[in-house]
């Protein structure tokens, strides 16, 4: 399966903290990149899991994901600021 997911890595203490919505994945690195790159092996990961033990279609339907033909497509995601008054 190959598809376009969103992702949000950001800066908490000394670690760079990754975030993927699609899935509620999270991961965590010392820089962006090992952040990103650890966000794709967990994914990779719970994927190949969800197959072999059969649960992947139920997970995507679940997660907002549209099958059309045979290919899954994920959910719109919108992120943007909001500004708040505290």
């Amino acid at each position: 399966m190959r598809s376009l997911l969103t992702f949000k890595i950001w800066k908490e203490g000394k670690y760079c903290i990754a975030y993927n919505p699609e899935f509620d994945i999270a991961s965590q690195g010392k820089n962006f990149e090992q952040a990103e790159k650890k966000l794709g092996e967990a994914i990779e990961l719970f994927v190949y899991t969800a197959k072999k033990i059969g649960t992947l279609k139920e997970i995507l339907q679940e997660s907002g994901f549209i099958q059309k033909n045979k290919a899954w497509f994920p959910p719109k995601i919108l992120i943007s600021p909001v500004e708040l008054k505290v």
